[in-house]
């Protein structure tokens, strides 16, 4: 089930109300609930694929009440391994399968044989990378005895198919969010409010701007064989805005219907694109999953520890594993290095905690250091988006090479063939981009000290709900993620 689909704003309301004001009376029947509407949720889209959620839950709940009852180190561990064998097995399977066997048949032709192998048929569930390293951490946390293993296995449950974050995270870990199951939940209107805020500011930013985005990033992408260079720099800069719109729209929507329903999660994105240099960028984009990477297998494999050549190891495996993590594609792999080759400097100069501090130190007007820091950063990113937006690297490549090699501008065109004007558009990302710098050190953009007065902060409203109405299209559409 889509957020942004007429069904989920049926679904939403009525398991609200069912949740407080039929099942509030017991925390473990609010929990039950909260399974069957998770459940729901997620076989909206194919019934079929909850059994992978429900074979996780059981394995792990059983995995750490089996590691409560020894203490053996060798049996732990052999129980950890059981659960990365499932768990890990069950996503390269149905994620990575057909990738190794188009590479193994790629492979035999450099050689000049010729190898046929049927790719399998197989439907990638959604979420499944999501859910996947959350049960993943549950299990690794309590083998190293970081974590109570739970006996409350409905709270296990929920915590594994919680809805919100159920198909594109934020990744929440065990320690952060299984706690949250085992206490009453009391509504508080605050809390609530600030979630609708941020419910807000999610649907402004998957609508108004990643999905007028997308209509050109498409139309780009797909036929940048006609298009002069200043087009195509349009297109990677709009995708950039894209997959953040899209992404941190849906991060902010999640955390805001857990906050209706009296949970906190973490935050997932803080402003990426006002980063100095690609260090930072990585603190403030996808947090759950970077940090995930860089506890369970940037900091087991030494971190930034060792010698100057362990040191860019680490960093080329923890980017190019997260790379591979988004898809079964080479493009994303190459995205992958290439964020590696941008963090090398800082890291060899020993510069990558440089900007660790909030935002809010920064002007509220920059100077010109710190834009030119900014736009650099962001020059970079955009230009490693390139590749995982391409549908391979070759178009990546050529895509690229049009940008600098491109003398034939007079069979070329200059004009995006669209409905409507762009220029709109470019508005509604100047909003962005003012609304996110004004709220820089705050995590919930809507709810910003300059809006402390109510007619300013109901006219901020009503233009935010006013935009997102008239941009609104008939057929919800999917969030990027989705596919990861």
């Amino acid at each position: 089930m889509l957020f942004n689909s007429f069904d989920f704003l049926i679904f939403l309301p009525v398991v609200f109300l069912l949740y407080w004001f039929v099942f509030n009376f017991d925390r473990k029947y609010q929990n039950i609930f909260l399974v069957i509407a998770s459940y729901v949720f997620y076989g909206w889209w194919d019934w079929r694929f909850l059994g992978l959620i429900v074979l996780s839950s059981i394995v792990d709940y059983w995995i750490g009440i089996r590691m409560l009852k020894v203490s053996e180190k060798s049996k732990r561990k052999s129980l950890l391994i059981l659960s990365l064998l499932v768990n890990l097995g069950i996503l390269i399977y149905f994620k990575y399968a057909n990738f190794f066997i188009e590479s193994f048949v790629e492979a035999f032709t450099y050689f000049g044989i010729t190898f046929e192998a049927s790719t399998l048929q197989i439907i990638l569930p959604v979420g499944i990378s999501f859910y996947t390293f959350q049960t993943l951490s549950y299990t690794i946390d309590v083998y190293h005895k970081r974590l109570e293993p739970t006996k409350d296995v409905i709270s296990f449950f929920a915590y594994v198919s919680f809805f919100p974050q159920l198909v594109a995270g934020p990744i929440e870990r065990a320690k952060h969010l299984l706690p949250q199951f085992y206490v009453p939940r009391v509504f508080n209107y605050d809390i609530a409010v600030s979630g609708m805020r941020l419910i807000l500011w999610g649907f402004f930013q998957k609508v108004v701007i990643a999905d007028n985005c997308a209509r050109y990033v498409n139309d780009i992408f797909e036929n940048y064989g006609a298009y002069s260079s200043p087009v195509l720099v349009l297109g990677a800069i709009l995708f950039a805005f894209q997959i953040y719109g899209d992404f941190a729209g849906y991060s902010n929507i999640a955390i805001g219907v857990s906050r209706l329903f009296g949970f906190d999660l973490m935050q997932n994105f803080k402003y990426p694109y006002f980063s100095r240099d690609i260090a930072e960028f990585w603190r403030r984009w996808h947090i759950s999953l970077s940090t995930w990477f860089r506890d369970y297998l940037y900091i087991p494999l030494g971190g930034s520890k060792g010698s100057k050549w362990s040191q860019v190891r680490n960093v080329f495996i923890i980017f190019i594993v997260s790379g591979f993590w988004h898809g079964a594609n080479w493009t994303f792999i190459a995205w992958g290095a290439l964020n590696a080759l941008f963090f090398l400097p800082s890291l060899l100069l020993g510069k990558n905690r440089k900007y660790t501090l909030s935002l809010k130190e920064l002007r509220h007007i920059p100077n010109i250091k710190t834009l030119f820091f900014i736009f650099k950063t962001f020059t970079l990113t955009t230009l490693a988006w390139v590749f995982f937006r391409s549908n391979t690297i070759t178009d990546a490549v050529q895509y690229l090479k049009r940008i600098v090699v491109n003398d034939d501008y007079k069979t070329l065109s200059t004009n995006i063939t669209m409905d409507h004007s762009i220029w709109p558009l470019f508005a509604f990302i100047g909003i962005l981009i003012v609304v996110e710098w004004m709220n820089r050190d705050n995590d919930n953009v809507v709810g910003s000290y300059l809006l402390k007065k109510n007619y300013l902060r109901y006219s901020f409203y009503f233009l935010i709900v006013l935009l997102i109405i008239l941009n609104i299209n008939n057929e919800a559409n999917d969030f990027i993620y989705f596919q990861f």
